[in-house]
This record gives C-alpha cells, structure tokens and sequence, in this order.
C-alpha cells in the first residue's frame, strides 16, 4: 500500500514522503495512530507541490544566508561597554547586545541562536565569534569591546 507520512517514522519514512509499506504495517500502525495516510492521486500532487515550494524557499534562503555570510564573514563589530578600571565588564555582553550590534552597524538580521562564542564577553579587547548558518555556512568575526565613556 502506497501511503504519504503525516510525521516521521523511525526506520520507515520522514514527514511528506510517499512510500509503498506493507497493508497490514499501514492498516494497523500506520493509519491508526494517524502517521501516515493513504496515497491518493490528489495527495501525491499536493505533496508534490509542497515539496517543490519547500525546496525553492531553502533554496532562497540559503543564498540569503550565503550573501549575509559573506557581507559578515572578517567583520569588525565594535561594542561599547561600561568596565572597570581594570578591563572587565561590569556585564557580560550577551547574544542580544551582539545581534542588536550587527544589526545597527551592517543592517543585517541574525537569530541568537545562530552566534557562537568560547566563551562569555567579559574582558576589554577583542573577541572571536563564529555566526553559524547550516549547511556548513559561517561567518568568522571579532567583537571589539571599547570602555563606555558614559
């Protein structure tokens, strides 16, 4: 029996995929527990379609990613911040503060999530950051951290 996936199911299909199984696999699991559906000709041209406007938005979206990568990748971002007289931070200077500093200066919107550091921003001086993008696409920067004359 040809059914299409509602969901993933380890060891038999992911989410959208159209695949022949066993009638009793799908009459007794699959279809019961709403996993799967039977393949109807209209289904399979829905998923078809689907399928197809999935791939050209990922496909949008990673030369969004791949353009924003390369306007970032060497960058410096300077962030002001108030310190002690011996350097360190009075706070350490988190995702947010990062993505709101990129955004001001390039123009360029990234997700939090997306930032890796070592470690926390807590000194003065000069910081690596890497903004991952998937599909193995990164963007290498250095945070610049000045005291704030306020």
């Amino acid at each position: 029996m040809k059914v299409i996936f509602l969901q993933d199911v380890l060891g038999s299909g992911k989410k959208g995929e159209i695949k022949e199984v066993a009638d009793g696999y799908a009459r007794n699991f699959l279809l019961k527990k709403n996993l799967a559906k039977i393949a109807t000709s209209t289904l399979v041209v829905n998923v078809e379609k689907k399928t197809k406007k999935q791939k050209k938005q990922n496909f949008e979206e990673l030369k969004e990613n791949q353009k924003i990568a390369s306007t970032l990748d060497g960058v410096e971002v300077e962030v002001k911040a108030k310190a002690s007289d011996g350097g360190t931070l009075y706070a350490a200077i988190g995702g947010r503060k990062l993505v709101d500093e990129i955004k001001r200066q390039f123009g360029v919107d990234i997700k939090m999530g997306q930032i890796k550091t070592e470690s926390q921003i807590k000194e003065i001086g000069e910081h690596k950051i890497k903004i991952e993008f998937g599909d193995g696409l990164e963007a290498d920067l250095s945070i610049i951290v000045s005291p704030d004359s306020d």
